[in-house]
C-alpha cells in the first residue's frame, strides 16, 4: 500500500502491553507519518544503539538471522537498492550437511521489503523469490521467518520439520515461550514494530511462542507479519532507550550485537 502525504498527526506511537508471561514493546508507524522503515546492515556486527547513531533513526529493532560464529548473514539483506548480504557465501550455512534437505526453503526464507514505486513508497512482506511488482523498485530488503500472518510458514520455509507425527527439526523452539521480534503492516499501509521481553522475575518461562505472538499481533490489527531473529537478539530502541528481550538467570536484561536492524528515519523536513 503507497503511503499518503505525511499527516503531522499521525505520529509514530510507543505502547507496551502486559502479556501473561511477557512484557510487548510495540512502535507503530502510521502510513500518513511520512517516517520510513529502511534497512541497516553491519560489516559484521554492531549493538542497536550504533546502528541508531550512524542513522539518525527514531526507532529501530533487530532484524535477521546471522551466523554468530563467523558474523555473516544467513539470509538475503538489501540495501539502498543493492544486494548487501548473501547467505550462499556463508560455507557454514551452505556446507552444513544437517541443512542439506532445507535449503532450498532456508534459501527461499521470508522477507520485509521496501518499494519506490511510481504512487510513493509501499511495504511488503514475500518469499525472497516474488518478484518486484511493475512499475516499483525494490529498496531494501531484510530476510528473516517464519512469515507469522495471515498463517504461520514454519515448515515452508525450514524451521520445522515433521517426519511420521515426529518433530525431528525445531530451528528456533517455536512452541516455547521466548524473547521474540517482528515486523507487521496493517491493511491501512501501518508498519507495526514488535519486540516480546522476558519477564525477569521468571527467567527460566517467560516470553512468547510464535503462535501467541501471531495471536496477539492480530490484536493490533496486523494482517501480515514477519518474525525476526530473537532471543539474545530481540532489543526495539525508542525515545533514547534501549529495550532488551532477554534476561540472565539472576533477572538481569541481556543482549548481543546483531548483524542488521530495521531503522524508522523520521521524514526529511
Amino acid at each position: 500500500m503507497a503511503s499518503p502525504t505525511p499527516n503531522p498527526a499521525e505520529t509514530v506511537r510507543y505502547e507496551t502491553y502486559t502479556l501473561p508471561q511477557a512484557t510487548a514493546h510495540v512502535l507503530t508507524i502510521p502510513s500518513g507519518s511520512g517516517a520510513i522503515v529502511r534497512v541497516g546492515v553491519a560489516s559484521g556486527a554492531d549493538s542497536l544503539e550504533n546502528f541508531v547513531k550512524s542513522s539518525g533513526a527514531i526507532g529501530a529493532i533487530n532484524g535477521g538471522y546471522f551466523d554468530p560464529e563467523n558474523l555473516l548473514s544467513t539470509s538475503y539483506v538489501v540495501q539502498q537498492g543493492q544486494l548487501v548480504a548473501d547467505p550462499k557465501l556463508n560455507d557454514r550455512l551452505m556446507q552444513n550437511p544437517n541443512l542439506a534437505p532445507y535449503m532450498d526453503k532456508i534459501l527461499n526464507r521470508s522477507e520485509f521489503r521496501r518499494y519506490q514505486c511510481e504512487d510513493g513508497v509501499r511495504y511488503a512482506i514475500t518469499p525472497q523469490n516474488e518478484a518486484t511488482p511493475a512499475g516499483c523498485q525494490l529498496i531494501d530488503g531484510l530476510g528473516a521467518g517464519p512469515q507469522l500472518l495471515p498463517a504461520l510458514t514454519l515448515e515452508q520455509e525450514g524451521f520445522l520439520a515433521v517426519e511420521n507425527g515426529t518433530v525431528i527439526r525445531d530451528a528456533i523452539g517455536y512452541s516455547q515461550p521466548n524473547a521474540r521480534s517482528a515486523i507487521g503492516l496493517t491493511e491501512q499501509g501501518d508498519v507495526v514494530l514488535v519486540m516480546v521481553a522476558k519477564q525477569p522475575n521468571n527467567p527460566s518461562n517467560s516470553g512468547i511462542s510464535l503462535p501467541a505472538l501471531a495471536e496477539f499481533m492480530k490484536t493490533l490489527g496486523v494482517t501480515q507479519a514477519l518474525n525476526l531473529d530473537g532471543g539474545g537478539s530481540s532489543s526495539l530502541y525508542y525515545d533514547g532507550k534501549t529495550i532488551l528481550g532477554s534476561v540472565d538467570n539472576a533477572g538481569n536484561p541481556v543482549g548481543r550485537s546483531v548483524k542488521s536492524v530495521l531503522l524508522v528515519v523520521p521524514p526529511t523536513p
